[in-house]
Formats: C-alpha cells, structure tokens, sequence
C-alpha cells in the first residue's frame, strides 16, 4: 500500500483494494484460518503468509510509518480483518508479537530493544506469547503473584502462566510479574526468551483437538537487566496498552459468524429440521449478529481503541458466538459427534459449538465485562469486594 490507508483513499476503495490483492496472493500449503493463535503445525505456513503480507505492506498496519507500519486508520485496520476472514486467511501470524508486544515496545521500550525485536516482528521470524494470567489471576491482573526478584545480574523469575497463547511455539514472551507488595505500581513487564533454562512449558488439549494454550512455569529463571521494558512498577500502566489492540478486531467475528449462521441453516435444511420454532430462533441469532456488526462500525467510526463500545462489542461478540455454538447442537442432533479435525461442514460447527463455550472467558469473563459497563460507563456503585 503506497497511498495513505484512511486518507487520500475512499473506504470502499480500500476494501476492493484488499479484497483484490487477498483473492489473488499466493496461499502456502497448509494455510488455514486459524484465528489469532497459530498451531504448531499452523506456524510454517503462517510465517509464509505473513512474510508475504509484510512484503506488500499489508503487515503491522497499525504501526508508525518509522517502524515498517502503515500508520493505518483504525477504520482501515477494520476492514482489512474483515476482508481477511472473508477470504478465509489469517490477518498475521499471531496477535501477540504485531498487535501487543510491537506496540508495547514502539511506546516504551529502549532504543536497543526496539532495533532488536521490532523488524523480527513485522517480518513474522518470531511468535510471541502473552504472560498474563495465573490459576489465581485471570481477569483480576492486579492479582499476580509470579514474581520478579532483583539480582546482580539481572532478574529471577519464579511462578506460573496459564491459557498462555502459542507459548510452545514462541521465540519471546511478554512476561508481567510482581516486583513489590503493592497491587498495581508493584508490577513489571518483561522480555522473557523462551529458551531460558528454568521455564517449562506444557501444551493444554482443547475439546476440539487443538492446544493453542499452555501453562508456563517459571523455576528460578534468570532474565537479563536489559529484560525490563519501561521502569520498575510501570507494568500496569504497561499491561493496559494492550487491552484496546486486542479488542480492535472483534468485530471481524462477526464475519465468521454469518458464515456459519448460512452453514447452519444448510444443515438443518439437509435433515429436514428448519420448522418454524428453529427458524424463529436462527432469525433471531441472525438478527444479533447484525446488531454486533453495527456496534462495531460505531466504535470504528469513533476511532478510539479505549472507547466503552469496545467493551460492549467484547460481550456481545463472546455471547452471540456462544449461542451460535450452542445453536448448531440442535441442528446436529447426534451428528454433533463427529470428529471435528475432519474437514466437513458438520465438523466446523462442531468446532464453533467447543470453542463457544471458552468465549465468555478468554480476554476477559462476561462478569467483568458487565462490571466495567456497570461501574465505567453507567456510573453504578462498584460491586462489593
């Protein structure tokens, strides 16, 4: 891309642009839409994909122009995920390095640590993983209790990660850690090379076959002083940086979404199941899903990555996509029992009936969501801790 994305281009015009070069790029063996976390068997044929992105400028659109980006709008960045799960095509190799840890870095990292990891980034040579979450701290962040200790050298690492993305695939880690008693200025965020001796890593089997998550252990791992990104304490501040980049493409579900509700009410057709209780009950998933994809074109139009309608768009998106899930178990009826690593119709809704049940969970519950609205946007009282 040579013109300004957003600018001197019509909307429209970049969406035939995308849509254009998408349906003509050349696919490497094995490439599937595999969503934000890639497979281990995803990472060769998406790092292909990727390189090929980044080479006609279709790679960490969001970046500044100064760091291999496009300094794309947040209206364009929308629509080339869209086209992306349109086309059925990953937008990237993996979330965490080009829409977390990239920016993470560009906005507080060392002048060294920008021109060591950045253009490894953008290129898609390293996966990174996001060290968030604990067994004790999954949507409470400030709960963390891996700890950070201060040593000669540098660092000592020791605790524990959880439903951590691509870890058993990823070059880097994104670590936050506890560095000091208080609950938010006691946090640090840290560079952590997944080879270091002292962290072992152990794949999570999903219902659908897949083990894109891991639980990471850290025994005494020893990072260097340059590890620290930012200052001691600065992790928080740090963390929520990243909340806004991984809510930005939620909307694209919604693509997906439609794709299924059709596949959906093909299957039923095929059994001879679309009476009028179901269709009522498709028509009015469908209608949902039209009230996401307008959410999202409103917290798209107001450019704002920290907006409140992302917060509603993360709890519509995770609730629709769950009764959809749920949905496809009273098309299929027994055949819900499929394998679902086939590549059948059948089998895609099955996957969307296991992977919805994770969806109100994974980045952040629907309770927190509420909680957020409730308290940040409402103005209710807090809820009593």
């Amino acid at each position: 891309m040579t013109a300004a994305p957003g600018g001197t281009l019509d909307l429209e015009e970049l969406r035939s642009r995308c849509r254009s070069f998408l349906e003509n790029a050349p696919r490497p063996d094995g490439l599937r839409n595999y969503g934000p976390t890639p497979t281990v068997d995803d990472i060769a044929p998406g790092r292909a994909w990727h390189r090929y992105l980044a080479e006609h400028g279709y790679a960490c659109l969001h970046w500044p122009a100064e760091h291999g980006g496009a300094d794309a709008s947040v209206a364009y960045q929308a629509i080339f995920a869209e086209e992306c799960a349109r086309a059925g095509v990953p937008r990237q190799l993996a979330i965490t390095g080009i829409d977390l840890a990239g920016p993470i870095l560009i906005k507080f990292g060392s002048a060294e640590q920008k021109s060591r990891y950045l253009e490894p980034i953008r290129l898609g040579d390293h996966v990174w993983t996001q060290l968030f979450s604990e067994p004790g701290a999954g949507s409470d962040l400030a709960g963390v209790r891996t700890k950070a200790e201060k040593t000669d050298k540098g660092w000592r690492i020791s605790g524990q990660k959880v439903w951590s993305s691509a870890a058993n695939s990823a070059e880097f880690g994104l670590l936050l850690a506890r560095t000091g008693p208080e609950s938010h200025r006691g946090l640090s965020m840290f560079i952590v090379p997944m080879n270091t001796p002292g962290i072992a890593v152990r794949p999570l089997q999903q219902m659908d076959g897949e083990s894109k998550f891991n639980e990471v252990f850290f025994d005494g791992a020893e990072l260097s002083d340059d590890a620290l990104i930012g200052e001691p304490g600065q992790g928080w501040a740090i963390a929520m940086v990243t909340l806004g980049r991984e809510r930005l493409t939620l909307g694209s579900q919604a693509v997906t979404m439609f794709r299924l509700h059709d596949r959906m009410v093909q299957a039923a057709r095929d059994r001879d199941q679309l009476d009028p209780l179901l269709a009522r009950s498709m028509t009015r998933l469908w209608a949902r899903m039209w009230l996401l994809r307008y959410t999202w074109q409103r917290a798209i139009d107001e450019g704002d990555t920290a907006s409140a309608a992302f917060s509603v768009l993360k709890l519509m998106t995770s609730e629709t996509d769950q009764d959809l899930g749920d949905l496809a178990t009273e098309v299929l009826g027994t055949d819900a029992c499929v394998d679902p690593s086939d590549g059948s119709d059948d089998a895609e809704l099955v996957r969307a009936m296991l992977v919805g049940r994770a969806q109100t969970i994974l980045g952040g519950t629907s309770e927190i969501q509420r909680n957020i609205l409730g308290e940040r946007v409402l103005g209710l009282p807090k809820e009593p801790r």
